[in-house]
């Protein structure tokens, strides 16, 4: 049994005009990043100090770099690495997030207990701090194993998962111990029904929305990560030009050259609030308490 929840449509309303906006923004930097490379075909990598720090022109449409590679060439490289990322460490945070919170509303007792107190040692843990310590001691390990740049995507991929699945749980954890008090639950359990099948059929259909809203902001969150990261240059090498190392590159240009951080900047700044506004669109389309329209 599933629990009626209002239509999606609702985002789209014209009075939700921040999630409107924010969809409309994503889905032009998404279509740029992949179709935009098949017209502008400037090289990535091409170092001529010629045009070193150039501003915008006609031939560069968002200028050079330190080492006179074009920048929007790289923008859309490196927005392809961040979307990855963000979208492969949420679906890592959400996966683990939604296993543990399930297992601990449903079972309770003791078992909810043990996860909910690793669930609070997690949250406990200084998140950055952590984040550059692992990535530091285990960068070179796996950068030998799988290579220089699928290394050290894996590792972040797994370092930004494993560190952000705790809101993931709480939510469905407390879901799950609100709905597995209500009938339906009950009429399975009297007809036979397997723990499993209440969790993952009967359970876990009432709280997908919830964990789709979670997932949203999440994937904004693993964006911001990656980008300090890379900024910290502790993330991806300095031959990738994810977003974050493109700013770490530009500091030492910001008053010569402020187009090197100004579009690097902005493709970060546009993504996540643009996630961020549709997840909080999302939030209110899939709240059971809002009158459907």
């Amino acid at each position: 049994m599933r629990i009626k929840r209002p239509k999606l449509q609702k985002i789209l309303k014209l009075g939700n005009y921040s999630a409107t906006a924010g969809i409309i923004v994503l889905l032009t930097i998404i279509s740029a990043i992949l179709f935009l490379p098949l017209i502008y075909q400037a090289p990535i990598d091409k170092i001529d100090f010629s045009i070193s720090s150039a501003p915008p022109s006609w031939e560069h449409l968002l200028g050079t770099n330190d080492l006179g590679q074009d920048q929007l060439a790289r923008i859309l490289y490196g927005g392809k690495i961040s979307l990855a990322v963000g979208i492969t460490a949420t679906l890592v945070s959400i996966v683990l997030g939604t296993f543990i919170g399930a297992i601990a509303g449903f079972y309770g007792g003791i078992v909810d207990n043990i996860l909910m107190r690793i669930t609070d040692l997690f949250l406990a843990l200084p998140q950055l701090p952590l984040l550059l310590l692992i990535v530091y001691l285990f960068r070179d390990s796996l950068k030998n194993i799988l290579g220089a740049e699928l290394g050290i995507f894996v590792l972040v991929v797994i370092v930004i998962g494993i560190l952000n699945w705790m809101s993931v749980a709480r939510l469905v954890r407390a879901n799950f111990l609100k709905l597995k008090e209500m009938e339906f639950v009950s009429a399975a359990q009297a007809i036979g029904a397997k723990p499993s099948r209440i969790i993952w059929v009967h359970l876990f259909s009432n709280v997908v929305s919830t964990v789709i809203v979670a997932a949203t902001l999440a994937v904004a969150n693993a964006i911001i990560t990656e980008s300090t990261l890379s900024f910290l240059g502790l993330g991806f090498p300095p031959d990738v030009p994810t977003w974050g190392r493109m700013l770490f590159d530009a500091k030492d240009y910001l008053t010569s050259a402020p187009h090197m951080a100004l579009f690097p900047g902005l493709a970060i700044f546009l993504t996540v609030l643009s996630i961020n506004y549709i997840g909080d669109g999302l939030r209110d389309a899939l709240d059971p308490r809002e009158k459907l329209g």
